[in-house]
């Protein structure tokens, strides 16, 4: 699991080209606030966060199925990866930030997925 990489994975970079080329400007990873979103549009008060569908269990996603091996502990772990991310989005709302999750899957519909940016970011 030390090789899962949590920056710079190919959907992260999909999405950050795609909203480069609508003319977004932006920030990655910052420090500074709850669960360093992979995006963050400071202009926009807006962060974006780009979540693979098996680590941060995506309903209904045939990629979130969890393995039948060592079950216990897959539970615990991608339970955890769930709860952290409902407290990140709860105190991004408090501190007047607006969130979108974007999943994995959806990256391969270009078309799609830029729609529900520019929905997200008022376009």
């Amino acid at each position: 699991m030390s090789r899962v990489g949590g920056k710079n994975t190919k959907p992260e970079i999909a999405v950050r080209s795609l909203l480069h080329s609508l003319g977004y400007r932006f920030r990655l990873h910052r420090k500074d606030l709850p669960g360093k979103p992979d995006i963050t549009l400071p202009k926009y008060k807006k962060v974006i966060f780009v979540h693979g569908c098996f680590w941060h269990g995506h309903e209904d996603c045939p990629r979130s199925k969890r393995p039948s091996t060592n079950e216990e502990f897959w539970r615990e772990k991608l339970d955890k990866n769930i709860e952290r991310d409902k407290e990140t989005v709860t105190a991004l709302k408090k501190l007047g930030w607006d969130v979108l999750t974007v999943w994995a899957c959806e990256v391969k519909d270009t078309n799609k997925l830029k729609t529900k940016l520019l929905s997200f970011l008022g376009r």
